[in-house]
């Protein structure tokens, strides 16, 4: 026991460390590339995730002791078959099937009303568009990045994310996205805005992430600037 908490002492302190000197090389890269910009965001979330669902900092430790060993492909502490079951019953335990379910009629019933409304056009997935400005310049591939301006919000017009707030653009790989992104950019062209609406089986479905609820219908307003 004594043990495993030095191991979990030890790791606190070098990471740290880490932030103390690697701070300005991280933000460097990422200023530079575009892989590495995308690696810290999604591990940004990552940590935002198991934030929320571990409030204790010894567990915290843990849990990154635990993406390491992953990430470095070393032999995990648990019995494989006791670790796939901890993973489920961990999901489960922070689900709120009472909050899926009303969220999902909500997005339902919203997506009814609002492919009646003049403009709105829905394609055979369930996603939703609506054109603000065409575009003149050419489509993107599924294969392709695509740099873009956005605004995303709820259908109670909550805003959870802009990057017209940072007074920044984003470039991004189209398949590393949510599905109703990657569908929607390749109907645009260069110069196009559309509004998207997208049914939480094309975002985040029933799991969510930081900022939106579960099974959430996502409304988001998308300039594509360039297609690389």
């Amino acid at each position: 026991m004594k043990f495993f908490i030095y191991i979990i002492i030890l790791t606190s302190f070098m990471l740290t460390a880490a932030c103390s000197w690697k701070d300005k090389w991280v933000k460097g890269k990422i200023e530079k590339e575009e892989e590495s910009k995308r690696a810290y965001l999604l591990g940004y979330k990552l940590g935002d995730n198991a934030k929320r669902l571990f409030k204790d900092e010894e567990e915290q430790n843990v849990f990154l002791i635990g993406v390491y060993h992953s990430i470095k492909g070393k032999k995990p502490l648990l019995d494989p078959k006791e670790l796939e079951q901890k993973g489920r019953g961990s999901l489960h335990k922070h689900r709120h099937p009472e909050e899926e379910k009303k969220n999902m009629e909500q997005g339902k019933k919203f997506l009814e009303e609002n492919k009646k409304k003049s403009g709105v056009k829905e394609t055979a997935s369930g996603l939703q568009y609506k054109v603000l400005k065409e575009g003149t310049g050419k489509s993107p591939a599924a294969t392709d990045s695509v740099e873009v301006h956005y605004r995303g919000t709820l259908i109670d017009g909550k805003e959870f994310d802009s990057s017209y707030k940072r007074n920044e653009t984003i470039t991004f790989p189209l398949k590393g996205v949510i599905p109703g992104w990657t569908e929607g950019l390749q109907l645009m062209k260069e110069g196009a805005k559309y509004e998207f609406y997208i049914p939480p089986g094309l975002a985040y479905g029933p799991s969510g992430t930081p900022g939106i609820p579960p099974n959430s219908v996502l409304v988001f307003e998308v300039e594509l600037i360039k297609v690389k």
